[in-house]
């Protein structure tokens, strides 16, 4: 049964998240707020919500370890799994600013968080902080992204019936409510059969669920030709994981470091996964990163994965 919890979990996640961004989209145009600000601004919280719901729920449920490992098993899976994966089946194409902008921020904010994790908690004051640079960010986006391209409108036709926004606005609520309830109760009681911690279900079973839908989206982008978007899709969603999910669980309750390998095997991993990235990016094949490097970050995610399994 908590195996069905578990797949019905992520499934629900998977497609409220998706139901929640067309709500959310259909409600800022009638709003009229530009597509610009949209997309940088309502359609990445949205994306966030999976990761946010089930790291709240985790954390009020006293399953701190949950929470940390979804966010950080997430954000090693984006570079290692999902980016491995995806350039697997098409090289993916890098701009110049996710190696001048987009990877330097997500590099800072690791190690912010590291830094603020190093003392065993992360404090109100921090989460503070944390949520205040995702404010900054989404500004320095929204202002970046002006100076190059202007927003387009979306026809009035294009735009959901009201029953339609309604109907996938309370899916999508929904959906990412039981959804994280369902993944964290059968996640944590597996933990409990299997006699496993809970950081190893976090940062395996809980975050891979909640990053099946940066998957779908990169595999879309770069089968539609746009791999330099689908890149810059999972390092912004790197940086969203720390500054909205851990940024607003903290603003809400302690967060403090039940499990020691967290600092001292999950975050080197992060880390040093995050560094290989940027030589992929800059030396090797300027602007592409190959199949061969796709497969070797990949590699990498086994070995990290056979490492928190405690095969080695």
């Amino acid at each position: 049964m908590d195996y069905v919890l578990v797949i019905l979990g992520v499934l629900l996640l998977l497609f409220g998240g998706d139901w929640l961004v067309r709500a959310s989209v259909d409600i800022a145009i009638r709003a009229k707020i530009s597509l610009l600000v949209v997309g940088m601004t309502v359609v990445s919280f949205a994306t966030s919500a999976p990761e946010l719901l089930v790291s709240l729920k985790a954390a009020l449920g006293g399953y701190v370890d949950i929470s940390f490992g979804n966010v950080i098993g997430s954000n090693i899976a984006n570079i290692a799994l999902i980016l491995g994966l995806t350039a697997v089946v098409f090289p993916l194409k890098v701009s110049e600013r996710t190696i001048r902008v987009d990877w330097g921020i997500m590099f800072f904010v690791t190690l912010l968080l590291f830094a603020f994790l190093w003392n065993g908690n992360l404090s109100f004051w921090e989460s503070l902080m944390l949520f205040i640079l995702l404010v900054l960010y989404n500004v320095f986006q929204i202002r970046s992204s002006r100076k190059q391209t202007q927003p387009n409108e979306v026809p009035e036709t294009k735009l959901l019936k009201l029953w339609q926004m309604l109907f996938f606005l309370a899916a999508g609520v929904a959906g990412l409510r039981f959804g994280s309830e369902f993944l964290v109760d059968g996640a944590v009681n597996i933990a409990r059969e299997w006699g496993v911690s809970e950081r190893v279900v976090g940062l395996t079973v809980v975050s891979i669920g909640t990053s099946l839908p940066e998957l779908a989206a990169s595999l879309i982008a770069s089968f539609k030709g746009e791999q330099d978007l689908s890149l810059g899709n999972l390092i912004g969603s790197n940086i969203f994981n720390i500054l909205a999910v851990l940024g607003i669980t903290g603003l809400i309750t302690d967060l403090p470091v039940q499990s020691d390998a967290l600092m001292t095997f999950d975050f080197p991993w992060l880390i040093g996964i995050s560094l290989i990235l940027l030589p992929f990016m800059i030396f090797f094949q300027r602007a592409l990163i190959t199949r061969f490097q796709g497969f070797l970050v990949f590699s990498l995610y086994v070995v990290y994965l056979l490492g928190v399994l405690g095969v080695y």
